[in-house]
């Protein structure tokens, strides 16, 4: 059995392909999930569980899942969704799993060497998109926007590639892994291909200083991600290789034709 530790976007996109039982928490215990903080809910299927996956963010105080069920995961298989957000501004440059950890959030930081110490399978992933959450509902929604910025890169994945990865870690080694899909690309150049497929003008450029304050640091950070790692130890290859791909694929899912055969937008957070 596999208990999940925040059943939000990308977590749900897991539970779909994972081959058995799957639990999972979230803050309020909707949707037919456990409540996190429900010790006498949470204690038996954490006992029951052979996997636990975890993808609750740090705050302020650390890690929530270690603070609250570290002392009971021993004996276990872990995995931890974690963000290449750890490795911080690389000026561009390509970053493995060898790169140091410089992040900005040392929260972040810390809490990935947490779960790499207790033995998990550490997921780095960047700029996550799939069905309902995609440059394509952004675009078609009016809430999205170029930046005059020049020369910034990001590297993004296919939250069904993340899933895919996920379960084929089920027996790998214990690790850090990188998932990101094999062709950083610039997020203006992302917009306006999802604008193109959709039939509609580009957005707009808007400057770097009218943005908020946590866009404004996703623009601070310029990296592309390399993958190799994932693909040598886990056997995996991304199946949307690049945004073009990715997008192609959401929007024919999501076509006027098709869209009555399209899943809802999963709700709950980023991972």
């Amino acid at each position: 059995m596999l208990l999940i530790f925040g059943m939000g976007y990308t977590s749900r996109a897991i539970a779909a392909r994972w081959p058995g039982v799957v639990v999972g928490t979230t803050r309020d215990g909707r949707d037919g999930t456990l409540r996190f903080d429900d010790d006498a809910a949470v204690g038996p299927a954490l006992a029951a569980a052979t996997h636990v996956l975890s993808s609750v963010p740090p705050d302020a105080d650390g890690d929530p899942v270690l603070s609250r069920y570290g002392d009971r995961l021993g004996g276990k298989w872990h995995g931890y969704l974690s963000s290449t957000g750890v490795y911080g501004d690389a000026g561009g440059a390509w970053v493995d799993e060898s790169a140091p950890i410089a992040g900005r959030r040392a929260n972040r930081n810390a809490a990935d060497a947490a779960w790499l110490a207790l033995g998990a399978r550490v997921f780095r992933l960047p700029g996550i998109y799939g069905p309902g959450r995609s440059p394509l509902d952004r675009v078609r929604e009016g809430a999205a926007h170029r930046v005059d910025v020049e020369g910034q890169v990001f590297s993004r994945v296919h939250v069904h590639d993340i899933a895919d990865a996920v379960v084929r870690a089920a027996t790998a080694p214990a690790g850090a892994y990188n998932i990101a899909d094999d062709v950083p690309a610039a997020q203006n150049d992302v917009v306006a291909h999802a604008a193109a497929l959709l039939g509609m003008a580009p957005p707009p450029f808007v400057r770097l200083d009218t943005l908020s304050a946590p866009a404004r640091a996703f623009y601070a950070e310029n990296r592309r991600v390399a993958n190799g790692k994932a693909k040598r130890v886990l056997g995996w290859s991304p199946r949307y290789r690049d945004y073009r791909a990715g997008l192609l694929a959401l929007s024919a899912t999501t076509s006027p034709t098709a869209a009555s055969a399209a899943p809802p937008p999963a709700s709950g957070d980023q991972r």
